[in-house]
Formats: structure tokens, C-alpha cells, sequence
């Protein structure tokens, strides 16, 4: 019973000096100096790495998304400037292939003045899917003045003739066609034959009497007759001769003045 009015009153007068040590320590921090006290420096002691670790973990996470906003602008950017970029090497190829037009149209449109001929340029729209057929189509028709059995050339030389023409298109029979066949003569003795195509890339020259002196590297030209073609328009140039011990004429390859796989315009004679 003794021991436990002792432990009563021991805990009474902990409480007190509790009490008492509290209000002391309010007092006192009321009165405080700016100097700081043991109990703040203990407490900022304990305090002072979790707030480094917490500003240090804001700092790192800022600059992480400080970062990752620097790096979407700059993606964004590059991407503008490769669309820029994309843009103007089109700009650029569209310039260049428009001065490669202008430059074989001129080329078409000096060899129209030089012969005075009254023509139609058109362009090559498309080419015969079938490796029997040499022909092409073009972008003019009938509202062009365009119509069957008119000869269609470029500055190097007889491309062919319309076979069949419609309100906006037309097809042409290339002179290498095994259907096209061509009145000429040679450019220097105005010795005559017929160049016929071969559906190859050239041509033969058929009649040509085998007492004719023909040499590689002759001209040959429209001769005017038939009414298909003008008289005078380049047709080809030999390139290789064969006098057969027997016959009458001789076998003569011609290769074509126009150049058919790059043949993009072309002039239509009216006339």
C-alpha cells in the first residue's frame, strides 16, 4: 500500500516537472535571442539530410522533366524542318524537271520556226503494254486539230504517224513498228527505198539496189511520197550493210534518228 502511494506521488511530481520544464521552455523561447539553441541545433541536425534528400529528389525531377520538355521541342522542330526539308527537295526536283521541259519543248518548238511547219506539241501520256506493238499515246485529239495519218516527229527526227485519234488522245505508230513502213531516200546519192520497222529497236531499209553505193553513216530521209510524211524529215542512219552474193538488193540496218525510250514530247505536223 506504501509502495503505491510512493509510485503515485513519483509519477505526480514527473508530471509537474514536465509541466514546469514546458512552460520554462515557452517562456524562454519567447525571449530567445536570434542565436539558435541546442534543442534547434540537435533538431535541425537530425532534420537537415531528409530535407537535402527531398531537395535533391525535387531538383532531379525538375531538371528530368525540364529535360524531357527540351527534348520533345527539339523532336518537334527537327520534324518541322525535315518536312521543310522534304518540301523543298520537291520544290527543287519539280523546278528541275520543269527546265528539262522547257528545254526539249524549245528544242521542238525551234526545229517548228526553222521548218515552218504548222504543229501541235504533245506530250507522251502512255506506251503500248504488249511487246508486239511498238506505239505510244499522246495528250492531244481531235479538239487539237489531231486526226488519222498525220506524222509526228521531234527535232531528231521521225517518230511515226496517228493511227487513231480520239477527242483527247491519240495513238502513234512508231516507225520501228513491223507494221510502219516509211518512203526515204539516202541524204547524198537520193538513192530511194522503204524503211520498214522490225519491232526492235531499229529499222531495215528495203530496194535499195545492190549496185548502190551505200556507206555506214549515211542519212536517211522522208522522200515525200505516200502523203504520210514531208519530204526531207530525218528518218535514221545506217549503221551496217549487207550485199548478198545473190538478189537484187541489199540488206541495210538503219537506227532511228529519235531516240524512243526517252521520247517524252513530240511535235504533231498538221500539214
Amino acid at each position: 500500500m506504501l509502495r503505491k502511494k510512493l509510485s503515485d506521488r513519483k509519477n505526480i511530481i514527473i508530471l509537474v516537472s514536465l509541466v514546469l520544464a514546458s512552460f520554462a521552455l515557452m517562456t524562454f523561447d519567447i525571449r530567445r535571442s536570434q542565436t539558435p539553441t541546442f534543442f534547434e541545433t540537435v533538431l535541425m541536425w537530425a532534420v537537415s539530410p531528409v530535407q537535402n534528400l527531398i531537395t535533391n529528389t525535387l531538383d532531379s525531377v525538375s531538371n528530368v522533366v525540364d529535360h524531357y520538355i527540351l527534348v520533345a521541342d527539339v523532336s518537334k522542330e527537327n520534324e518541322t524542318l525535315r518536312q521543310e526539308i522534304d518540301k523543298l527537295i520537291r520544290q527543287n526536283n519539280e523546278l528541275n524537271e520543269e527546265l528539262r521541259r522547257r528545254s526539249r519543248v524549245g528544242d521542238l518548238m525551234e526545229y517548228q520556226e526553222n521548218r515552218s511547219l504548222k504543229s501541235v506539241v504533245a506530250t507522251v501520256i502512255g506506251r503500248d503494254a504488249t511487246q508486239w506493238a511498238r506505239v505510244v499515246f499522246v495528250d492531244k485529239g481531235t479538239q487539237d486539230g489531231i486526226r488519222e495519218n498525220l506524222a509526228v516527229v521531234t527535232h531528231s527526227g521521225v517518230v511515226g504517224h496517228v493511227i487513231q485519234a480520239g477527242l483527247n488522245t491519240s495513238k502513234v505508230l512508231l516507225i520501228v513498228d513491223g507494221r510502219s513502213a516509211v518512203d526515204t531516200l539516202f541524204s547524198n546519192d537520193r538513192i530511194a527505198g522503204v524503211v520498214v520497222g522490225t519491232g526492235m529497236e531499229f529499222c531495215e531499209m528495203k530496194y535499195v539496189p545492190i549496185t548502190a553505193e551505200v556507206n555506214v553513216g549515211d542519212q536517211v530521209l522522208s522522200s515525200g511520197l505516200g502523203g504520210l510524211y514531208p519530204k526531207g524529215l530525218v528518218v535514221g542512219t545506217v549503221i551496217s550493210i549487207t550485199k548478198a552474193t545473190q538478189g537484187l538488193f541489199q540488206e541495210i540496218t538503219i537506227a532511228p534518228s529519235a531516240d524512243f525510250g526517252r521520247l517524252e514530247e513530240v511535235l504533231i505536223l498538221l500539214s
